[in-house]
């Protein structure tokens, strides 16, 4: 018999599919997996349309269609006041996810430490330890889900090559203040240690919250690739195009291999994001989109038996159950699905130890109409 040896023999199947199919089977109302309900701007379509017909369907250039890097190089310039060459410093990427492992695959050697706060988005680890390289785990505080920056303090060393941060955080839905950045840089600064900063939800933040991207601190840009995704910010995650910038000595490494994962990205998709970066109410909008259907949700949800936890970023927002369940929050994420018709994940997952906190992750960024259902099935749940 032949068999292959599993490079990752404690990692199995993400939970996204398996939430995603269980709402499936059960005709449940899909609030667990992070895609969009509603459909993109219509420009946008018509715009990926007229590239395709008028033939611009070869390769793309290996690190991005020139005209959509000098625009986001415009604009973080714009947004954050740090300038990135758009030919040498910026590459367009099949996802975030294939940005986040390449960043990775260019820093991480074997026996080489990388932290991680947990609960951590599920790409993270397995990435890490593809590449040889060990992952160093940091637990946000429970309840208040706050940075233990003393935690990460500890477990620095000679052997830590970066730190993988998050912000506008997934799954927390927290958002990074003055005083995260200020001991961020206070740990890199004199040091050898890279940082890995997504940022994908950068657009996405609450009640006049600003996003802190590493790009704005030159202490931290000058040793960080930076992450981000057009699928998040203009609702076409099916289109798995996103972007990483970095200094030049940095994207150099990056994109050694990004050019032997994917060569080049999906060029009449560069074309129409091109043209349409030109609209800033895409994204300069995002934060009142998200924060009306925020409210709504929360609203409807007044009445339920579940304690909602204070979400300031991203479009998901965390249920404490502690009140309705004893159960682990995979098996009562299950009994949801199953008997309330409404999927969520639980949050245990994004933890190496499967930390329970007896809270479940809902995303908001659905249409109106499955808002509503799933609030109505909320409200009806029981304690067992």
């Amino acid at each position: 018999m032949i068999s292959i040896r599993t490079k990752l023999p404690d990692i199995g199947m993400s939970i996204f599919p398996i939430m995603t199919a269980l709402a499936k089977q059960h005709s449940a109302v899909n609030l667990a997996q992070g895609f969009p309900g509603f459909s993109a701007d219509e420009e946008l379509l018509k715009l990926i349309n007229h590239y395709i017909s008028k033939g611009c369907n070869q390769y793309a250039p290996l690190m991005g269609y020139i005209p959509l890097r000098e625009k986001l190089s415009e604009k973080i310039e714009e947004q954050h006041q740090k300038y990135y060459h758009p030919e040498k410093e910026i590459c367009i990427t099949a996802g975030a996810t294939q940005a986040i492992f390449t960043a990775i695959t260019a820093l991480v050697e074997e026996g080489d430490e990388v932290i991680v706060i947990e609960p951590a988005y599920d790409c993270y680890v397995p990435a890490i330890i593809l590449n040889q390289g060990i992952p160093v785990r940091s637990q946000l505080k429970p309840i208040t889900y706050e940075i233990d920056w003393d935690d990460i303090k500890r477990k620095i060393n000679s052997r830590t090559k970066a730190i993988i941060i998050n912000t506008p955080h997934n799954p927390t839905g927290k958002v990074w203040k003055q005083n995260d950045i200020d001991e961020l840089i206070t740990i890199v600064r004199n040091s050898n240690i890279f940082l890995i900063s997504d940022e994908v939800y950068e657009h996405i933040t609450f009640d006049g919250l600003p996003h802190l991207s590493v790009s704005k601190y030159p202490e931290l840009a000058e040793r960080a690739f930076v992450i981000y995704s057009f699928g998040k910010t203009y609702h076409l995650t099916g289109w798995r195009t996103g972007y990483v910038v970095a200094p030049e000595y940095m994207m150099k490494e990056f994109v050694q291999s990004h050019q032997y994962m994917v060569y080049a990205v999906n060029t009449p998709i560069q074309h129409a994001l091109a043209d349409y970066s030109l609209n800033k109410d895409a994204y300069t909008k995002l934060s009142a989109f998200f924060e009306q259907k925020r409210n709504t949700f929360i609203q409807s949800i007044q009445k339920s038996s579940f304690d909602i936890l204070p979400c300031e970023g991203t479009y998901f927002l965390l249920l404490d159950y502690q009140k309705l369940s004893d159960a682990k929050d995979t098996d009562y994420a299950n009994f949801l699905t199953k008997e309330y018709k409404i999927a969520s994940i639980p949050t245990s997952v994004f933890y190496g130890n499967k930390r329970q906190d007896k809270v479940l992750r809902i995303c908001f960024a659905k249409s109106d109409d499955e808002l509503e259902k799933g609030a109505e099935a909320l409200c009806k749940v029981i304690a067992q």
